[in-house]
């Protein structure tokens, strides 16, 4: 898989109000297929070895699944070309976490992980840890590492990634159909506000 960038956002973390009639094409977002999801969705892709990806979560993830518009579905991506071995791993470590339903417990406990406590994993079972220590059986681990769900999650992330063209983190790609583009925004809310504004577009 081709190497995937990290962004340098440099947005600044204060409020814009942008008119929805100022996002333009080409400029905040870009068409990346002809044909959008049957249902509204955001898609956020990321990395737990990105730092921007693990700001993002601290402020603007609980955000955004507290404030959806109605009938909007959200999802998260690991892209695991991030990393390089250790970015699969943190692939199926997300998968694990997502199908035992602890997300939202291991998510930030892998990313403080990272980059409050620099550590550094060498093999899945370093994260397996992780998980334990935040109260996951360790039987239930390995359990749901070895499953065919779990590695089926993976390749729908893989899948995903490949499909929306995924060249830096984070990306917010919103109903399969629209990227969100950081260049011109001057914020988190506003590319928050982008995301809500394109799932009102067919």
């Amino acid at each position: 898989m081709k190497k995937i960038l990290l962004l340098i956002m440099g947005l600044v973390m204060t409020p814009m109000n942008v008119s929805a009639t100022e996002y333009k094409e080409g400029t905040h977002y870009t068409v990346i297929r002809d044909t959008a999801s049957t249902t509204p969705e955001i898609t956020s892709f990321f990395s737990f070895y990105c730092q921007h990806c693990y700001q993002f979560a601290l402020s603007e993830i609980p955000k955004m699944k507290a404030e959806l518009p109605e009938g909007v579905s959200f999802k998260q991506v690991q892209v695991a070309a991030v990393g390089g071995k250790m970015g699969e791993d943190m692939s199926r470590a997300f998968a694990i976490a997502q199908l035992l339903n602890v997300e939202d417990v291991i998510e930030p406990a892998l990313f403080s992980a990272v980059h409050q406590e620099g550590v550094r994993f060498t093999h899945l079972d370093d994260i397996k840890r992780i998980f334990v220590t935040n109260g996951v059986d360790s039987a239930d681990f390995d359990a749901a590492a070895a499953s065919f769900m779990v590695s089926s999650k993976v390749a729908q992330m893989d899948r995903a990634v490949s499909e929306a063209n995924i060249v830096g983190v984070p990306t917010l790609i919103v109903n399969g159909k629209y990227r969100v583009e950081t260049g011109a925004i001057k914020s988190y809310d506003e590319m928050r506000q982008i995301a809500y504004y394109l799932t009102g577009l067919k």
